[in-house]
């Protein structure tokens, strides 16, 4: 199972225990923004989830390494050209992630996609 099923089994209803990368699993009956607020309300560090991929994995108790976000941009296809500068990197790789959560039915506001 890769990260970002990791991500969509936080936030959304059980998903197959295997499911490729490229499979989009559904969250749509699930209140994705309430339950990150929710959980960064609850978290002891001010963890900033609408801008930061880091803070985003932190609060979902998964691995934020610099690794783990690698192993995440490669599993999501980030562009070669991005995958060389880590900022660029987790730029990308926190647009992509909540574009797929909203494509999953996540209720993303559309000014962090």
């Amino acid at each position: 199972m890769g990260l970002f099923s990791a991500i969509l089994d936080k936030l959304g209803p059980a998903s197959p225990a295997v499911a490729p990368p490229a499979v989009l699993l559904p969250v749509s009956a699930v209140d994705v923004v309430a339950q990150l607020e929710g959980l960064a309300k609850a978290n002891p560090q001010k963890l900033n989830w609408k801008v930061s991929i880091v803070d985003l994995l932190k609060l979902l108790g998964l691995d934020s390494s610099f690794d783990a976000r690698k192993g995440l941009a490669v599993e999501l296809g980030c562009p070669a050209d991005k995958m060389g500068d880590s900022a660029q990197m987790n730029m990308w790789l926190h647009k992509e992630v909540l574009r797929r959560l909203a494509a999953n039915g996540g209720n993303i506001p559309a000014e962090l996609l």
